[in-house]
């Protein structure tokens, strides 16, 4: 029989759906998992102010759930690796599987 993940371990990963539970940062992690965005632009596409992006952006970089680098004085946000990618995808493969 296979051993279960260490407390810790589960722990995170309940931290990282917590997140994740919150629509504007799932609606975040959408559009970054399609292209590297500034906060401006992701303030227009979720029709939120900048403010309110730059602190949902603050959740996830926390969280380790996006990158960001710097080009002068943008600021471009990216999602953190292709695991988050794999998991977003696979999230939305099972509310969109046909049952």
């Amino acid at each position: 029989m296979k051993e279960m993940e260490p407390a810790e371990a589960l722990m995170k990963v309940a931290e990282t759906f917590s997140a994740l539970g919150d629509l504007t940062r799932t609606k975040i992690i959408s559009a970054l998992s399609i292209e590297e965005l500034c906060v401006c632009d992701i303030a227009a596409l979720l029709n939120t102010t900048k403010s309110a992006v730059s602190h949902q952006l603050r959740v996830l970089r926390n969280m380790r759930l996006v990158k960001y680098r710097k080009e002068g004085k943008m600021v471009f946000y990216s999602l953190d690796d292709e695991h988050i990618t794999n998991l977003i995808g696979e999230c939305l493969r099972h509310v969109n599987e046909d049952r």
